[in-house]
């Protein structure tokens, strides 16, 4: 790759597109209506309930120092299963809904340029209690699950989506998060994309320190076959794709904290 590609790719990193874009002629600013906060699903299609906030007993506490001190990247997990209030507690602290949503906008427990959160959130479930093995989409706004497919081999495909890393086949769960991007597009035009990768680290790092708190570890990926990964979410890989996922295990034994 010459020095020139390097050059060029690294306008990516600078915030020169203010610039050039005529914000007037952004969806947004055209009356155009904002994208809907969660990706819709078919109406009656068959959901899985997460125990909500106010009902979790056995989330462990942590304080904020220690979470931060003890984070890092664990790649080796026990072979024991999540339950569903510390799935229920991961996914609330990555995309949890703070308030209802008004105005094409709501507010989570994670930041987002604009308040857009172009994101929508997958799991790739192998070992969580009560969840058959599958493909499930968080669903923020009534804090629920929906199934996308049962896969019985999912852990075998993992590995090969992921460019042969083998934690997303030993993981308990890997999240995986897509984007959306009209959502940003809408109101950034040409300056969306940018931002949608500095919320794709809010995300995860929100992630990491919740893991802290019930005794498990992940390991942030950022490598893998877009094609497969997409294709095993089910996503079309042009107005929504994967860009980013974390397995999410019990800390093992040789990871210590």
């Amino acid at each position: 790759m010459g020095e020139n590609i390097l050059e060029d790719y690294r306008y990516f990193l600078k915030d020169y597109i203010r610039k050039r874009i005529d914000f007037s002629q952004t969806a947004q600013n055209q009356g155009l209506p904002p994208p809907p906060v969660e990706k819709p699903h078919p109406a009656g299609a068959p959901t899985v309930e997460l125990p909500r906030p106010d009902a979790w007993t056995d989330v462990g506490q942590v304080d904020l120092a220690t979470a931060i001190e003890r984070r890092r990247s664990r790649r080796v997990f026990q072979q024991v299963p999540l339950s569903m209030e510390e799935i229920s507690f991961l996914l609330w602290a990555t995309q949890g809904i703070r308030s209802h949503p008004k105005a094409g906008h709501v507010y989570r427990t994670v930041p987002s340029a604009g308040c857009r959160h172009a994101f929508e959130t997958y799991l790739a479930v192998l070992n969580i209690e009560t969840l058959s093995p599958g493909i499930y989409r968080y669903l923020p706004l009534s804090h629920r699950l929906l199934r996308q497919s049962k896969d019985k081999k999912l852990s075998r495909k993992l590995v090969p989506a992921t460019l042969g890393q083998p934690y997303p086949g030993s993981a308990a769960v890997t999240f995986v998060w897509t984007a959306i991007p009209y959502r940003m597009e809408w109101r950034y035009g040409l300056a969306a994309h940018k931002v949608i990768a500095l919320d794709a680290g809010h995300v995860c790092q929100n992630l990491y320190l919740a893991c802290e708190a019930i005794g498990a570890g992940t390991c942030a990926i950022g490598a893998y076959d877009q094609d497969a990964l997409d294709a095993l979410l089910e996503v079309d890989g042009r107005d929504e794709f994967a860009v980013y996922l974390a397995p999410v295990g019990k800390i093992g034994p040789g990871e210590s904290r």
